[in-house]
């Protein structure tokens, strides 16, 4: 997860240097969920029929090495094009993969449990990585640049491939009913209203949330235009890297939460209130600068409070014996939000802005924020239309 957010963190930067506009800004991060999104459908269903983790090491092989060819050989905006593909088809081949390998060892130590809390702070993981990418992008690139940047991060996936190899057990994972269809064929789980439902409010959660992640760090930037002469308390990446690290622990009091006020009812609540603080962050550019860090990282709690209940939803909706189709149906729409949200968001500001220069004006920034709420607000409306009757 080390070089996940390199791009947006240092979003400003590539912005500058390669002419950018916001669109093209949108697509360079937006693409890394394409990737994503691209690969998922047969790598995570070939969990169910292969082992996973053959999968998984093969595939932080390629994060690792994409984030190096970044760094080495981007220089402009198709070359960072295809290397931020290739990182996101790794992405695809750990990330899901990576919870089908907790869960099945878990079932085989302790078959029948509930395992929604290890769910939950396995999904956590993914913002704590976020964390660190964000803050360690920054300093290393304000250090010495960010050629130097992408080479450093980019040997994280390689320590983790190495690391767990190491450590992931022998034996054989619990042993679940096989699937009946061949390998793409997701009909059993579209069929299944309950996994669907979750599905759909993952996919706007993601657009949500990587609107968010993609464009944090450029609006902070513009917030310090708005208060010429002042500083923020801390790096514009480090305020970044903070509101992802609390999604840890957001994650996972939303997990439990949901086990005492019921999954659909915390889901709802968490969105709905996410979704109007988004609002308010678009209008808030010209509060002190102190408060507009707060309200970025009170955001990051709220955007990721229903993460990890979303996830455990669509796993226990799941039909039997298609818990790996289910995951990459949840994986594959789910990050087409991911892929989405940074690109519509992008082209928001371009299409408000009155000067045609995207994100200059503060009606810009509420305007790609709002669009990014009322997406964000239809998931509880899909879980309500498609649940259980």
């Amino acid at each position: 997860m080390l070089s996940v957010a390199a791009v947006p963190a240092l979003l400003p930067t590539f912005i500058n240097e390669w002419s950018l506009s916001k669109t093209d800004a949108g697509w360079l991060n937006g693409t890394y969920y394409l990737g994503y999104l691209l690969a998922v459908p047969f790598l995570f269903t070939l969990t169910d029929r292969r082992p996973a983790h053959s999968i998984y090491f093969v595939c932080m092989a390629l994060s690792g090495f994409a984030t190096l060819g970044y760094a080495f050989f981007a220089d402009g905006f198709w070359t960072a094009l295809v290397f931020r593909l290739l990182s996101g088809i790794g992405l695809a081949g750990t990330y899901m993969p990576g919870l089908k390998l907790l869960t099945d060892q878990l079932e085989r130590i302790n078959p029948g449990a509930d395992h929604s809390r290890s769910v939950a702070f396995y999904t956590s993981s993914f913002g704590i990585g976020m964390s660190l990418s964000y803050f360690l992008a920054g300093e290393l690139a304000e250090l010495w640049d960010w050629r130097w940047a992408f080479t450093i991060l980019g040997i994280g996936p390689l320590l983790a491939l190495a690391y767990m190899a190491a450590i992931l057990p022998r034996q054989n994972a619990a042993q679940h009913a096989q699937p009946t269809t061949h390998l793409l064929d997701f009909r059993p789980v579209f069929r299944c209203r309950p996994a669907m439902g979750y599905v759909l409010a993952y996919t706007v959660h993601n657009f949500e949330l990587f609107a968010f992640r993609s464009w944090v760090v450029a609006y902070l930037a513009f917030a310090l235009t708005r208060h010429p002469g002042e500083s923020l308390v801390i790096a514009a990446t480090a305020i970044a890297a903070a509101s992802n690290v609390v999604g840890l622990p957001a994650s996972v009091l939303g997990n439990e939460m949901a086990r005492r006020i019921g999954r659909h009812r915390a889901i709802t609540l968490i969105m709905w209130t996410s979704a109007l603080f988004a609002v308010g962050l678009g209008f808030m550019l010209d509060a002190p600068l102190w408060v507009i860090t707060i309200a970025v990282i009170a955001y990051g709690v709220l955007i990721t409070g229903d993460s990890s209940s979303i996830t455990a939803g669509a796993v226990a909706e799941a039909p039997p014996g298609y818990k790996g189709a289910t995951l990459a149906v949840h994986a594959c729409i789910g990050f087409t939000g991911s892929f989405l949200g940074p690109l519509a968001f992008g082209a928001m500001l371009d299409i408000s802005s009155p000067t045609g220069i995207g994100g200059d004006t503060i009606g810009s920034w509420v305007w790609a924020f709002g669009m990014a709420a009322a997406v964000a607000a239809l998931g509880p409306v899909f879980l309500y239309l498609l649940r259980k009757r």
